[in-house]
């Protein structure tokens, strides 16, 4: 049996179950990902408090630490690098990224492999044992410090250095290596506790931007628009294309018919009134010994008429007119003639469209052509006006 809401509608309880399954879906994805997030600083911030590296971690290394040494993290996979070109890497900063970028295992462009053994990063230095000898990185004398945004890389400028040099890690390593060594120099210039103060500040915005569960949707706040594929969304793009294509329409050059620029060709254009012919003037005969005759002076021609008489031309069913105005295709008329009412019979209030000139099903001229409302008053629209 189909469950149904307080109204009895089957659909409306649908849609309620689907939205709701599909808001709880989002919110669990955003919430694990917040977690995940909250996890990582939190377990960073107590790193940053209580990690202060280990003597007995030194025993049994190939080096000597010196007095107060200590070391923080070791790796005996890395490999030394160096930059072929000379390059200027921005100064050391104490800033923490607890979302490393995705790195992939590979060699930057530029950048050569020159040896490969154990890295120990202590409080005081980062050294590389390799196969051709001992390479260390003092922090009192670390001028530039980079790492690459996507390549397991970090490069290295001392002062006693003219080449730029660095370390090629394993990509699972990089983010501990590059905690730890912020870490380290921060140890190294007394400034532990700027490293624990950001990880503080990153843990407060990160609990204020804490995804709120969303609240249970009723059935009976379904809408109508709901049964359309797309929803509100579908509503508004039909209202759009309804809005958007009549104008596109009405801005458009409109279309030739074919064959009407050879009709026109053939036909003759619409020429004014003809003028009547030359007449001779009236001759009076002098008077001599028979009787005076005198020719009568012919009729005065009519008045010429100042609206234009309609002239024989094409017009393909359009009412007779002065204009040139037919169904035969051509030009969409705009702007018609001020006297096109004396000709056509035009619905009220004519002056008042916005389109081109059009017949309504009733026999009426209108100027409402292209327009969703086109003839609405007088049965629909018919056919539409060329000149």
């Amino acid at each position: 049996m189909a469950m149904t809401d307080s109204t009895g509608s089957t659909w409306r309880y649908r849609w309620a179950h689907r939205q709701n399954d599909r808001r709880q879906r989002v919110f669990r994805a955003a919430d694990e990902a917040w977690r995940r997030r909250d996890d990582e600083l939190r377990r960073l911030r107590a790193l940053a408090g209580s990690f202060h590296g280990s003597t007995e971690a030194g025993d049994g290394l190939p080096m000597e630490l010196g007095p107060g040494e200590v070391v923080f993290w070791t790796l005996p996979a890395a490999q030394l690098v160096e930059v072929r070109h000379t390059a200027v890497l921005p100064a050391p900063e104490l800033t923490v990224d607890p979302e490393p970028p995705m790195l992939r295992p590979r060699r930057p462009e530029g950048v050569k492999v020159a040896d490969a053994g154990l890295a120990v990063l202590t409080n005081r230095r980062l050294v590389l044992l390799g196969g051709r000898g001992r390479r260390d990185w003092t922090y009192g004398r670390m001028t530039g410090l980079s790492h690459d945004p996507g390549a397991p890389v970090t490069l290295i400028q001392v002062l006693d250095r003219r080449r730029t040099s660095g370390l090629l890690l394993p990509t699972g390593a990089v983010a501990d290596f590059r905690f730890k060594l912020t870490l380290a120099f921060a140890d190294a210039i007394e400034q532990r506790a700027a490293v624990v103060a950001q990880l503080d500040e990153l843990i407060a915005e990160h609990e204020a931007v804490r995804p709120t569960r969303p609240a249970v949707l009723t059935p009976a706040q379904a809408r109508v628009s709901a049964l359309l594929p797309g929803g509100r969304r579908t509503v508004a793009v039909g209202v759009a294309l309804a809005l958007i294509v009549p104008a596109m329409l009405f801005e458009s050059d409109p279309p030739v018919r074919p064959g009407s620029d050879m009709a026109a060709a053939a036909t003759p254009e619409a020429t004014a009134t003809p003028a009547p012919p030359p007449v001779a003037p009236a001759v009076q005969v002098k008077p001599g010994p028979g009787p005076q005759r005198t020719r009568p002076a012919p009729a005065a021609p009519p008045a010429r008429s100042a609206t234009p008489r309609p002239a024989a031309e094409r017009r393909c069913g359009a009412p007779a007119n002065p204009y040139g105005y037919d169904f035969c295709g051509g030009s969409r008329i705009r702007k018609p003639a001020r006297a096109v009412c004396d000709w056509f019979d035009c619905v009220p209030g004519f002056w008042s469209g916005r389109g081109w000139l059009v017949q309504c099903r009733d026999g009426t001229v209108s100027l409402t052509g292209g327009r969703r409302d086109a003839c609405a008053g007088n049965q629909g629209f018919r056919r539409t006006f060329w000149t």
